[in-house]
């Protein structure tokens, strides 16, 4: 995902930290932590899920002392970063920044996948919601989804998406179903190729998380035309939600933390504990709103519950959209 501009120094002062790595407090004796506690990060730096990760981390350094390293391993959807945390000890010193894409869609995505989410990880609490917003280039004629939909009909499969996740997938696929158009999807590694390609007339739109389109769009390099949320976005309150257009049609995604199965639960209840205090926090809401993400705590049964819910809705989604699995 690219960086976002109006947290390019918040960014630029986070990675210069080293992954936030300082000495952790308290005494030797202290169970956990003992040592670095790795963060694994399924996309790319400076993007807004590691800006959420390393916004955590330097809650946790700041509040406890916390030695925090975040490590991006991007690539493949996020199943290379997700792979990497079930290969992981079990120990509390690695965790996941889970999506719904990792524990969720992937499953229903994939034909094949190197894990298993709910075999092979502990969901261990929520960050915070999103969702995704329909974006075409600044100088784009559209300017609605009704727009697009026109256009689309008009031009039957030569309107073109770009995607690179399950939030930028699935949402395009049950537009084509709800309003039986003929559009086509392009794959793509990140979110930088769609942004150069959408500015260069490849592609004519995409859909593209909150937190990845915030900065874009404050910046003038994308326009928005509809949000898959159940309410308008704050910060884009004339843009109206799909689901005013189409009954039904809401996206939502979102950002947790999980472990590598059989990481011990006084650790998961611990680290769940930190994370609810972060949320907490209003210097650390506001950096994740001014990220897009709407901070949400939860304890840990009721998130495992959630994610357990949300790999339904994903599997609705995706059989609705007729999403074939790669």
């Amino acid at each position: 995902m690219p960086t976002i501009p109006s947290l390019a120094r918040y960014a630029t002062t986070l990675l210069a930290a080293g992954g936030l790595c300082l000495p952790a407090a308290g005494s030797a004796a202290t169970a956990w932590p003992s040592k670095a506690i790795t963060i694994v990060v399924p996309s790319a730096a400076g993007g807004a899920a590691d800006l959420s990760a390393r916004t955590l981390a330097h809650f946790l350094t700041g509040k406890y002392g916390a030695n925090v390293v975040v490590e991006d391993k991007p690539g493949a959807g996020g199943i290379i970063g997700t792979t990497a945390v079930k290969q992981a000890a079990a120990d509390g010193y690695t965790f996941l920044l889970s999506t719904n894409s990792t524990q969720s869609a992937n499953q229903f995505l994939y034909k094949k996948l190197p894990y298993d989410a709910a075999r092979d990880f502990v969901d261990v609490g929520m960050l915070g919601k999103f969702g995704t917003v329909a974006v075409v280039a600044p100088s784009s004629p559209i300017g609605t989804l009704a727009q697009l939909v026109d256009e689309a009909r008009s031009k039957p499969g030569k309107v073109f998406f770009g995607y690179y996740s399950s939030s930028s997938r699935v949402p395009p696929e049950l537009l084509k179903h709800y309003a039986k158009i003929r559009i086509e999807g392009a794959a793509y590694k990140n979110i930088t190729q769609i942004l150069t390609d959408l500015r260069g007339g490849l592609i004519q739109f995409a859909f593209v998380d909150y937190l990845t389109a915030m900065g874009q769009i404050q910046g003038g390099n994308l326009k928005p035309i509809a949000v898959t949320g159940a309410k308008p976005n704050p910060a884009w309150p004339g843009v109206a939600t799909t689901a005013s257009a189409y009954p039904g049609f809401v996206v939502e995604g979102w950002l947790g933390i999980s472990a590598p199965k059989g990481t011990p639960a006084d650790i998961v209840a611990k680290m769940n504990q930190y994370m609810k205090q972060a949320i907490a926090d209003p210097a650390t809401r506001e950096q994740y709103a001014k990220l897009g993400l709407q901070p949400e705590s939860m304890d840990v049964a009721p998130f495992q519950a959630f994610v357990k819910q949300d790999v339904q809705r994903w599997k609705e989604w995706v059989k609705t959209a007729q999403i074939p699995p790669q």
